[in-house]
């Protein structure tokens, strides 16, 4: 290590550690589908709820099976726990007023935030009714949500450019989204150019970014794949050899995260998204380092 790159990891330790509680981390999980998944999620919200989330998000995907495991999840969190439950709610197989009876229904159990996406396509070739900017709008009429959408610093997958998919952005943000959250993202310089570019078209809600904990290299690779996200050049050389090795591979994936939340605190950021994939370790070791103590 050159005596230059050791000062640079010196001055970031150090900054880190003189933060005074004014970072903000928020959390997702996922309705478990196995009673051996939901003994594992649960363990990790127990484990996490004391670190004070500013709210915890749980996913939903399309049809109503899936939809009920959310709103179950939710009402548990809301009932055992002193959290702040944000369900994810998405647009794409729902009519306009099925949309309100949920978001009805959510605020009158007390649910306050929620994350507004469009959703996945069922068929590519579809175009969809409604988009997420409608779905704020949507939610704004029934009740004065606090709402969260999706950015992508690299671009959603089906947007023609970068352009088209930041004023997207900023209709999300126009309709009335109170902060927006990242796809997970390991290039930093994308996210830090992302940022200014949402300042430079008058986007003026925090650009929060979400932070992957990568446990299992080939599963992220095809997930990264499909999602628009670069794996940097180095990356793939970290877990190489370790397929047969969870132990190290959590290590390394770890330090990974660490090292960007590192960089991104000294840029500024004050408010990480973690994608907990159900699993407490890795983001409480990261919060720890973090300062965010029980």
């Amino acid at each position: 290590m050159s005596y230059s790159h050791a000062r640079q990891v010196e001055s970031l330790n150090r900054s880190l550690s003189e933060i005074n509680g004014d970072l903000q981390i928020s959390f997702e999980f996922f309705p478990p589908n196995s009673p051996e998944m939901e003994t594992t999620l649960w363990n990790s919200i127990e484990r996490l709820a004391p670190l004070k989330p500013s709210f915890v998000s749980v996913t939903y995907g399309a049809g109503s099976g899936t939809r009920d495991r959310t709103h179950d999840v939710i009402k548990r969190i809301q009932k055992d726990t002193a959290l702040i439950a944000a369900p994810h709610l998405t647009c794409i197989d729902a009519s306009r007023d099925e949309l309100k009876t949920i978001a009805k229904e959510y605020w009158d159990t007390g649910v306050r935030h929620i994350v507004a996406l469009r959703g996945d396509l069922p068929d590519s070739n579809e175009k969809p009714n409604m988009y997420a900017s409608d779905l704020v709008s949507l939610l704004k009429d029934v009740a004065d949500f606090d709402i969260s959408v999706a950015a992508y610093p690299e671009g959603h997958p089906e947007a023609p450019n970068p352009q088209f998919d930041l004023l997207n952005l900023k209709r999300k943000v126009e309709a009335g989204a109170n902060r927006a959250i990242s796809q997970f993202f390991f290039d930093i310089e994308s996210y830090l150019r992302f940022r200014d570019r949402c300042v430079n078209v008058g986007i003026d809600v925090e650009i929060v970014p979400g932070i992957l904990p990568v446990t299992n290299y080939k599963t992220l690779a095809r997930f990264a794949k499909l999602t628009n996200v670069n794996i940097p050049n180095w990356m793939p050389k970290m877990f190489d050899g370790l397929e047969d090795d969870e132990t190290t591979r959590r290590l390394v994936g770890a330090n990974i995260a660490m090292e960007q939340v590192k960089v991104l605190n000294s840029e500024g950021v004050k408010n990480f998204h973690f994608y907990t994939l159900n699993r407490a370790e890795l983001t409480y070791a990261i919060c720890h380092m973090l300062g965010i103590r029980p």
